[in-house]
C-alpha cells in the first residue's frame, strides 16, 4: 500500500505531532508499507531517525507572503521553490517565527478555505505532485488545520483521506473574532471532505466529533505508540536527593508554574525526603518571560537552589533525564489530547502524577502507571507527589505498571497495525 502522509512541521521545535507522525511512518515502513512522509509549512523535527522527504510543501515563507501580498500569488514556481528550501525555512524558524494564534487568524482561515484561499497556488502544486507522481492508495493529513487540502484531492478522484486530530483545538480556541467564528465554520464544512479521523484516545475522539460536528463513528481512537529502543527501565536510578521532573514545552498551558507551587509546599513539609525540581523542554521566544518569572519565584522562595532548567534535550539526554527521576509531572492547564511525555516516562518505569482531565484520566485507568490530582490544584498535586516521594516501593510499582502498559498498548508496532487496518478498511469501502 502506498501512503501519502502530509505532516505539519512545527517551526523548528520538537512537538508531539511531529514525533508521532515520524514514528508512525517509520513503523509502517518497517511493516513493508510504502510511506511518503511529506512536510508541510516547515521541515519536521524529530529526535529519532527522520524518514520524511526533503521537499517542503506550503512552505511557511511562501504561505505568509501569499497571504499578505497578492503579487506572490502569481510568482513562478522556480522562485517558490527557492523560498521553500528546507535550510532557509529552518533558519527563519530558528529566529522565532510567530506561532501566536492572535496574529495568525487570517492565515488560518485562508488555509482552511483551500482552493478558495490565498494559497491556492501552493495547493495546486501539492495535489499535482501527490496525484500525478506519488499516486497513493491513502492520503493522511496530520491535523484538522489541513482540512482545506482535502477537497481538491477528492474532486480530482483521489484516494481515501484520513485526518489525525492532535490537539489543534488549543490553537484554534485562541483565535480572535471574526477569524475564530469563520475557522470553526470552515472546519465543520471541510470535515465532510475526509473519510475518517484518528484521535490518540477516546476522550479526544469524543471531544473532536462534537467540535467538528461529525458522527462519532467516523473518529477512530488509535493510541500513540513509542519506539522502545533506548528506553530501559533497568537503568532508572534515584539518588538520595529525589528528582521531580517536568518534560514539555515551557509555557503556561503546560502548567510548570503549578508544579513549582506544589514543590514549594513540599519543601515546607519536613516529612518529605530531600528533593529537587528538574524541568526540560522547548522554550520559544514568546515564553521566555514566563520562564523568567518561574525561575524568579523559585529562587526567592522555598525552592531556592532546588530548581533546574535543562533546556531542550535530544533523545539520549531525554532518556537519561527520565531515568533519573523519582516522579514525573506535566500538570497541564488545558485538557491534554496526547500525553506523549507520560508515555516516555513510563517507558523508563518512572511514575507520573497528572491532572484528572483530558487524556490523562483514560491513560492512568488503562495503565495504573501513576496518580491523578485535581486539575489546577497545586495543593492536591503536592499531596499526590508526596505519596510517591515518601514510598519508593509504591513509586516503583506505579512505574513498572506504566512500562508494562507501554509494552502492551502504547508501542509503535501496535499503532502501525491499527492504522494499517483502518487504511485497508477505507480502501475496501471505497472499492465497494
Amino acid at each position: 500500500m502506498r501512503i501519502g502522509y502530509l505532516a505539519a512541521g512545527a517551526a523548528g521545535m520538537y512537538c508531539g505531532s511531529c514525533l508521532h507522525d515520524n514514528t508512525l511512518a517509520a513503523a509502517l515502513l518497517k511493516m513493508g508499507e510504502d510511506v511518503i512522509l511529506a512536510p508541510i509549512y516547515t521541515p519536521i523535527r524529530t529526535d529519532e531517525p527522520d524518514v520524511s522527504q526533503r521537499r517542503v510543501f506550503f512552505g511557511g515563507i511562501n504561505a505568509y507572503l501569499q497571504q499578505k501580498f497578492p503579487l506572490f500569488r502569481r510568482t513562478p514556481r522556480w522562485l517558490d521553490g527557492w523560498l521553500d528550501n528546507p535550510t532557509l525555512l529552518r533558519i527563519v524558524a530558528s529566529r522565532g517565527a510567530s506561532v501566536d494564534p492572535a496574529k495568525l487568524g487570517d492565515m488560518t482561515v485562508s488555509m482552511l478555505q483551500g482552493e478558495q484561499g490565498n494559497q491556492r497556488k501552493e495547493l495546486v502544486k501539492l495535489v499535482d505532485w501527490l496525484l500525478d507522481e506519488v499516486r497513493p492508495d491513502i492520503v493522511h493529513l496530520s491535523n484538522s488545520m489541513m482540512l482545506g487540502l482535502a477537497r481538491m484531492i477528492r474532486e480530482r478522484c483521489g484516494p481515501p483521506i484520513v485526518c489525525s486530530l492532535s490537539g489543534e483545538d488549543i490553537f484554534l480556541e485562541k483565535l480572535r473574532p471574526p477569524h475564530y467564528e469563520r475557522a470553526r465554520e470552515l472546519l465543520r464544512e471541510r470535515a465532510a471532505d475526509v473519510d475518517a479521523f484518528v484521535a490518540l484516545n477516546g476522550y479526544f475522539a469524543d471531544y473532536m466529533a462534537e467540535y467538528l460536528s461529525v458522527p462519532r463513528q467516523r473518529v477512530h481512537a488509535i493510541p500513540h505508540g513509542l519506539r522502545l529502543e533506548g528506553h530501559d527501565p533497568t537503568r532508572r536510578t534515584t539518588g538520595d536527593i529525589k528528582r521531580i521532573g517536568y518534560l514539555a514545552r515551557i509555557c503556561e498551558d503546560k502548567g510548570l508554574h503549578l508544579l513549582v507551587e506544589a514543590c514549594e509546599q513540599l519543601a515546607a513539609d519536613a516529612t518529605i525526603p530531600a528533593f529537587e525540581l528538574h524541568a526540560a523542554g522547548y522554550l520559544g521566544a514568546g515564553d521566555r518571560a514566563y520562564l523568567r518569572d518561574v525561575r524568579q519565584r523559585a529562587d526567592k522562595g522555598r525552592l531556592r537552589g532546588r530548581f533546574f532548567y535543562h533546556g531542550e534535550l535530544d533523545r539520549a539526554r531525554k532518556i537519561a533525564f527520565l531515568q533519573s527521576l523519582a516522579a514525573f509531572s506535566t500538570p497541564t492547564v488545558y485538557r491534554e489530547s496526547k500525553g506523549l511525555p507520560v508515555l516516555e516516562a513510563w517507558a523508563n518505569a518512572c511514575p507520573v502524577v497528572v491532572p484528572d482531565h483530558g487524556a490523562f484520566t483514560e491513560m492512568i485507568s488503562a495503565s495504573g502507571g501513576g496518580l491523578l490530582h485535581r486539575a489546577g490544584d497545586a495543593t492536591d498535586l503536592a499531596a499526590r507527589l508526596a505519596e510517591v516521594l515518601r514510598d519508593q516501593a509504591k513509586g516503583d510499582d506505579l512505574g513498572l505498571s506504566g512500562r508494562r502498559a507501554v509494552e502492551r498498548l502504547y508501542n509503535d508496532a501496535a499503532m502501525a497495525q491499527a492504522t494499517r487496518s483502518l487504511y485497508e478498511n477505507l480502501r475496501g469501502a471505497r472499492s465497494r
